[in-house]
């Protein structure tokens, strides 16, 4: 499980907590592991917290950032990296049924976690604004002098055809962005200092490609399947970065 910050921060440093589900921890299974957040600590980061862990619904981060007995967030964080949805949606199915070529299994799971979304690039309202919200709200409040960057998902496959499952599974990662960024806007306007990464572009052009297993961005084969690799998460760490204001990942005062 996660550990807690050291009791006073290093003159200059940025305590640093991550939060989320396996695309923030690293790991398709576990906790902890080495994702985006251990490549962000060069610089003035402190080596992060990384309260995320497989699996995990906004529920899950929800609980833990209600949890008196934990820390991991207070008014010393100033920097909260934040990556969840995926699991509310059951995607780790829609995948899974995907992936065993079973096409109308796959169809009802991509339609199930659509349904959920609603349609947000028409502006009808999800099941899961309220959620999101609440969690960007109460992480707002654990860590008021925090800056929350909350990334969203990259396209797994890359240009497939139109009418395809490959597509169907983009299309609806693109609807789970939608309602991120959303939520994000929403709790922005409501003076939270909260900011949506947005990470399709630096995965354009390394997305899976339909019959081949070569993809140097997600993982296409094996235990870590549609997580990203060690260069997936580099661009991952390279997006939030690029979102962060001059001077925080370099020796100078913080605004």
């Amino acid at each position: 499980m996660a550990g807690t910050l050291p009791a006073t921060a290093a003159p200059g440093m940025i305590p640093y907590v991550a939060l989320g589900d396996s695309y923030a921890a690293g790991t398709a299974h576990g906790c902890s592991q080495s994702g985006y957040p251990d490549l962000l600590k060069d610089g003035r980061i402190e080596s992060p917290v990384i309260a995320a862990c497989s699996g995990w619904k906004i529920s899950d981060v929800l609980s833990y950032v209600d949890d008196p007995q934990l820390t991991a967030l207070d008014g010393s964080t100033r920097l909260v990296t934040l990556t969840v949805g995926a699991a509310n949606l059951g995607l780790s199915d829609v995948l899974t049924a995907c992936s065993r070529g079973a096409t109308q299994d796959c169809l009802q799971k991509i339609a199930e976690a659509r349904l959920l979304l609603g349609d947000c690039t028409g502006g009808e309202s999800s099941e899961l604004d309220g959620d999101l919200s609440k969690l960007y709200g109460e992480v707002a409040a654990k860590a008021p002098r925090a800056r929350i960057m909350v990334t969203g998902y990259p396209l797994l496959f890359e240009s497939p055809p139109t009418g395809s499952l490959q597509a169907a599974i983009n299309e609806a990662t693109t609807d789970l962005n939608c309602v991120i960024e959303r939520a994000v806007a929403t709790a922005n306007k409501a003076d939270v200092n909260i900011h949506y990464v947005d990470v399709t572009d630096v995965f354009s052009g390394h997305g899976i490609v339909i019959d081949s297993t070569e993809s140097d961005f997600i993982y296409a084969t094996g235990l870590e399947v549609f997580h990203p690799t060690a260069e997936g998460y580099k661009a991952y760490a390279d997006a939030i970065s690029a979102a962060l204001p001059s001077g925080w990942l370099k020796q100078e005062p913080l605004a």
